[in-house]
């Protein structure tokens, strides 16, 4: 009891080191889950703390990969299982294993597979990492092994004398890359876990899980984080032309509405006790973007510019101005319709943002109201994105003042950590004084603006 006691604290440890939120309430919601479940039953013991700790989809491949580490579904010494396999895995040549997994791909059973990927793993896995020192490696598995290439053999074997190019070819062709993707987690989870018996289960948990998408900072976002990010911008564009109606609506009551109120003031003898208000007229709200794209925050750039696409679907009117130490309009490559990859590339060739290639808000600020001023109005909402480092240049704040005083709303979302506000050439406190300037590194931080406009 104190061994899995310790393993559960570490476990919502790990679960909170890695982003996936945690709360106590929720730690001992699954404790005592714990109670009323088989725990030697592994399947059961992670539906069960997946049930009460596991809040959305996007958190669950990571809360898999800790589980495994925590719990593991063999030990190296001490958990002797093999495959009941036709062939001895430990001794067999490359090619017969290779037969033999293109025959579990197609026919084996998930736990056939797992045994094997662990077989393969203790055979193949183990590779020097350095002078007088050697690890696991999941790479040494795959290539020994192949499995991406047992594809061609495995179509010919099942597909003999039938038809190709048709409806059973795509089942077999779908059913035998899902076996390989299986595969390769499973060999991958078991190098996990033998790195984790010989460094510590805590230092391979640091590495082994990449935050949640929603926390992934946009800063230090790749090409893929972005990719899988697209999926997230519409929603969030939806969410932020609602909270930014809801403001319009409830900012306004309408004009007076004399003639109802004096048929209430009947009731009271003449004396209007009651005012009533016409019902203000509809209003669609108008955005506008000012967005830096410098390759200092070129990361959180792209997710903007994909917000920016999506909000151009939202919102009625949107005009959207991309800055490094010079502004242009690029609202014309964000036409409703346009491939997205296929307008970044446009404004990536053709916007004139870049002067002398060093960032210069004050600047671009400047340049904005001189060429752009129309654009601001009592019906705009103004959306600044950017870490507010101008390269010790003149902030020309009194430029962003008088733009701020010109529209309904102002804010300013900046992709650093508020701890590094303020140092070397950031001036968001500066900036943060006229404008209402919100952290936003990630998703999670956005949708939380998003939220607080309510």
């Amino acid at each position: 009891m104190p061994d899995l006691l310790d393993r559960h604290v570490g476990f919502l440890r790990a679960l909170r080191a890695t982003g996936i939120p945690v709360s106590p309430a929720e730690g001992l919601d699954a404790a005592r889950a714990l109670r009323v479940i088989e725990l030697a039953d592994r399947e059961s013991l992670r539906a069960a703390y997946a049930a009460t700790l596991v809040k959305k989809p996007a958190y669950r491949p990571g809360f898999d990969v800790l589980f495994d580490l925590w719990f593991p579904a063999s030990t190296t010494g001490l958990h002797a299982e093999r495959p009941h396999q036709s062939i001895d895995p430990e001794t067999a040549t490359v090619p017969e294993l290779r037969d033999h997994l293109a025959h579990l791909l197609t026919e084996g059973a998930e736990q056939e597979l797992r045994a094997f990927a662990r077989v393969m793993v203790e055979r193949f896995g183990r590779q020097p990492a350095s002078p007088g020192r050697q690890s696991w490696f999941s790479f040494s598995v795959l290539r020994a092994l192949s499995p991406e290439t047992l594809m061609a053999g495995i179509l010919r074997n099942v597909l003999r004398g039938g038809e190709r190019g048709g409806l059973a070819e795509k089942n077999v062709r779908r059913r035998v890359t899902a076996g390989i993707r299986r595969f390769e987690d499973a060999v991958a989870s078991d190098v996990r876990r033998r790195i984790a018996e010989e460094s510590g289960v805590e230092r391979i948990a640091r590495s082994a899980v990449r935050p949640p998408l929603d926390q992934i900072d946009f800063l230090r976002a790749t090409k893929a984080d972005l990719a899988r990010l697209r999926r997230e911008v519409y929603p969030l564009a939806r969410r932020l032309a609602a909270r930014l109606t809801i403001k319009h609506r409830k900012g306004r009551r309408g004009r007076l509405d004399f003639r109802r109120t004096m048929r209430a003031s009947l009731q009271s003898g003449g004396v209007p006790l009651t005012t009533c208000f016409k019902p203000p007229r509809p209003h669609k709200p108008e955005l506008v973007i000012l967005c830096d794209t410098s390759d200092s925050v070129s990361s959180f750039a792209h997710f903007t510019l994909l917000l920016t696409y999506a909000l151009r679907e939202q919102f009625t009117k949107v005009r959207a101005f991309g800055f490094v130490d010079t502004v242009d309009e690029i609202t014309r490559f964000f036409v409703p319709g346009a491939d997205v990859v296929e307008a970044m590339t446009r404004l990536a060739n053709e916007a004139d943002m870049v002067r002398f290639g060093r960032t210069n808000y004050g600047h671009a600020l400047e340049r904005f109201a001189e060429r752009y001023g129309d654009a601001i109005g009592p019906r705009t909402s103004l959306l600044i994105l950017g870490d507010a480092r101008s390269n010790y240049q003149q902030p020309a704040l009194d430029v962003l003042r008088s733009l701020a005083a010109g529209c309904r709303h102002a804010y300013w979302l900046n992709p650093e950590p508020q701890a590094q506000w303020d140092t070397g050439d950031s001036i968001a406190g500066a900036y943060g004084s006229v404008v209402l300037m919100s952290e936003c590194r990630n998703v999670a931080q956005l949708t939380a603006f998003i939220e607080s406009l309510a």
